[in-house]
């Protein structure tokens, strides 16, 4: 039967070794790095980038305007197929009226699964090229959330690779040390009883 004694990495002891004070130390420190560290490390990240994604958005919302436009022809032969609900937009003719200018046509985004005569929004910036729209405040908190769980996942993994180098070097330590006691109590094993 085993028994556990805690914490005798801390206590004085004849066969306690440098090696297990320095594990001892290591565990500590590495407990502190994954739950205290990693996880500040990703909230610091993810507030950067919910910052960074605000601001991007911010300015796209600015340079591009969106268009209430009809879908001005059938365009099933560009239409790519709609598996289980779900459709990737694919260019199309529109038409819309703008005030002052008359009607215009262009080449547009639309959703998959839009037909002849469907009211669609879409998007142009500036020089009137069809852009996606810009980012929501669902995306940014994606980007935000996904930004912040991937700093401190690596966090995390460069912690535990660390501690594993860590580990590896004081076996070596802990072997180096066992081998030099040996050296000075084997001959006295050795030596035949008189």
């Amino acid at each position: 039967m085993r028994t556990q004694v805690r914490g005798w990495r801390w206590r004085r002891n004849p066969l306690r070794r440098r090696s297990d004070v320095v594990e001892g130390w290591t565990v500590l420190i590495v407990a502190v790095l994954l739950f205290v560290v990693a996880p500040l490390a990703g909230v610091a990240a993810g507030l950067y980038a919910h910052d960074q994604a605000r601001t991007l958005a911010a300015a796209q919302r600015a340079e591009r305007r969106p268009v209430h436009a009809v879908v001005a022809g059938d365009a099933r032969e560009h239409r790519p197929t709609v598996q289980g609900g779900h459709g990737h937009p694919y260019r199309a003719r529109v038409r819309w009226t703008e005030p002052g200018k008359g009607t215009r046509t262009a080449s547009a985004r639309v959703p998959a699964g839009s037909r002849a005569g469907d009211m669609v929004t879409v998007w142009f910036d500036a020089r009137g090229r069809s852009v996606a729209p810009p980012p929501d405040d669902v995306a940014v908190w994606q980007h935000t959330v996904t930004v912040g769980v991937c700093a401190a996942g690596g966090a995390a993994a460069v912690v535990l690779l660390g501690h594993a180098v860590e580990r590896r070097i004081a076996l070596r330590h802990r072997l180096a040390e066992w081998e030099r006691e040996w050296a000075r109590t084997g001959p006295k094993w050795n030596q035949p009883r008189t």
